[in-house]
């Protein structure tokens, strides 16, 4: 393969755009999804990226397996000597070990291959140097140039981070060695292990180890089987007998053949560029699936995101509705406020108030005497708590319909899991921020009332009458049409809301009368409006945080075209 500047930029940017692929969403594929993203990302930095730049670079041969399979005893023996640790606790190999000879050391100390390890150099036989995290370079001059060995950590090991850096020192290798037993070669691991390298065009070769002496007539050929159907015929198989150790190595007529292949590999730079061929254009190759599984999920995401918002909007848009429905019924017009109104209209206090402005006078006067609040005053005190209290009832509720939406979607709990507050409530700053709009709301009604007051008509018998005695009126009529009320409630709220509209109408007369009740009642919408939308924003938050750009897809996919691309010039 040969390469020009635009693969490897074409290369670096899908990579790119696969590290910050948006999966923050619990959905049902996206740990599978971040696996996968990382595997690219990682695979990518550790091995195409590395290799793309330098193809003479030595053939990297990674020795993988299942726990016991007897990969370190293999490596050991390969080199004759113990340049990494074998034993029977699991998990034995905790940090990999990465034989080369001394003329390649300067191939894998820096950072050009598996740049997220650290390096240590050297330690004695068997002494391994270094831990998680770390790669440790043995050089030895009995290993010939051109080929480094790796001993991998347990492709199944029981530690999770041990698993995780198999598959990426697996993912980085230009050959893969992988060491099975006859005991466990069917086992589900080993073929999951197999399928990948298939999937990515890995150059493989597989060692079964530990077969009993006289059975490898029987069970090569059954291993050989299983590798031909699953379309990896191909492979070379090496079969190494159950015999004694010697010196805690394997027989060395047991290793000289896959010891003899590996040295003519390195020894023959021809057959070393068509391995590494094989597995870079494989690994190119796979991309394009395994990033259009990353961009499925990215889009499994948006799909998520958008079912969580709108059950957010949907709950706050039956508030809003339920709000709205409150307001028009005359439900509001109910206990406390009936009964102000009652006293504000009935007992002729306020009808008496009407023949003078000195008697509208003496009445604030006595008032702010003996301190007690007028019958307006009453009134529109009754008329703010009964507001309140329906949109503090309207918000919890929606609060606890959009809790109970999001426990049964897909993403939904472990976001409420994670959320700070009490979601399934107002927030806490609720009922001031609810109380100050309905002041602001009567505020703007007696605004409303001084405007139609300016006029020369209105002016002296709005006066006469008083800002707040008719801008308490015009707030019951905003309540007034008795749909929410029953029985003997509708006699007398309809009878005195009659009584109090047909003044204003005398006043006002009956346009303007209609018109202030609209407008008031339109503004007090746009206040519930603006404070639903607020309390709706805390989910909006949580979803916005972890949801993807709904562009995202497409940056991915756009991305991978233009590796395609840059392969077919290349």
């Amino acid at each position: 393969m040969t390469t020009t500047a635009r693969l490897p930029e074409a290369l670096a940017a899908l990579r790119d755009a696969v590290a910050t692929a948006p999966l923050g969403l619990d959905t049902p594929g996206s740990q599978a999804a971040r696996r996968a993203a990382r595997g690219v990302v990682e695979q990518v930095d550790d091995y195409l990226l590395p290799r793309l730049r330098d193809l003479d670079a030595p053939l990297l041969t990674v020795v993988g397996g299942s726990t016991g399979a007897g990969k370190s005893t293999l490596v050991n023996s390969l080199v004759g000597a113990h340049v990494t640790t074998s034993g029977v606790l699991r998990p034995t190999t905790r940090a990999p070990v990465l034989v080369c000879a001394r003329a390649d050391v300067g191939a894998f100390s820096g950072d050009r291959v598996l740049p997220g390890l650290a390096r240590v150099t050297g330690g004695a036989a068997g002494q391994p140097q270094g831990g998680s995290g770390t790669l440790q370079l043995v050089p030895r001059d009995d290993v010939p140039p051109g080929l480094a060995l790796l001993d991998a950590p347990d492709v199944d090991s029981v530690v999770e981070s041990n698993r995780e850096l198999a598959a990426q020192l697996l993912a980085a290798a230009d050959l893969w060695v992988f060491v099975t037993t006859a005991a466990r070669y069917a086992d589900a691991v080993p073929w999951d292990v197999l399928r990948t390298a298939q999937q990515r065009g890995t150059a493989l070769a597989v060692v079964l180890d530990r077969v009993p002496a006289g059975a490898a007539a029987e069970i090569a050929p059954d291993l050989a089987g299983m590798l031909e159907r699953a379309g990896l015929s191909g492979v070379r198989l090496f079969v190494v007998e159950e015999r004694p150790l010697v010196d805690g190595l394997l027989p060395a007529d047991q290793v000289a053949p896959l010891r003899q292949w590996l040295h003519a590999l390195a020894a023959d730079q021809e057959q070393r560029a068509a391995v590494v061929r094989q597995t870079l254009t494989g690994a190119l190759a796979s991309l394009a699936d395994r990033v259009a599984g990353v961009a499925a999920a990215v889009e499994e995401q948006a799909q998520a995101a958008t079912a969580l918002r709108q059950a957010a909007a949907a709950a706050y848009t039956a508030a809003y509705d339920g709000i709205g429905e409150g307001v028009r019924s005359g439900s509001l017009l109910r206990g406390e406020v009936l009964t102000r109104w009652q006293e504000f209209v009935g007992t002729g206090e306020w009808m008496r108030s009407l023949q003078t402005s000195i008697g509208r006078l003496r009445d604030r006067v006595g008032a702010a005497l003996t301190g007690r609040s007028s019958p307006a005053d009453e009134l529109q005190g009754a008329l703010e708590s009964s507001v309140e209290t329906l949109l503090r009832a309207e918000a919890d509720r929606a609060a606890e319909r959009t809790v109970t939406a999001w426990r049964a979607l897909p993403a939904g709990p472990p976001l409420l899991s994670a959320a700070d507050d009490q979601l399934d409530r107002v927030s806490p700053d609720f009922p001031e921020a609810a109380a100050a709009q309905v002041r602001d709301w009567q505020g703007y009604v007696l605004d409303l009332v001084r405007e139609e007051g300016a006029g020369k008509r209105n002016r002296a018998r709005v006066l006469s009458w008083g800002v707040n005695g008719t801008g308490a009126v015009v707030m019951v009529a905003v309540f007034a049409q008795t749909g929410g009320l029953t029985g003997g409630e509708v006699v007398v709220a309809g009878s005195t809301t009659a009584i109090g509209q047909r003044l204003l109408e005398a006043l006002l007369g009956d346009a303007a009368v209609r018109s202030l009740a609209a407008r008031a009642r339109e503004d007090l919408q746009a206040r519930a409006d603006a404070l639903l939308r607020y309390e709706q924003a805390r989910f909006d938050v949580l979803v916005d945080s972890a949801g993807p750009d709904p562009e995202a897809p497409a940056r991915l996919r756009a991305a991978a075209a233009a590796l395609a691309a840059a392969r077919d010039r290349a």
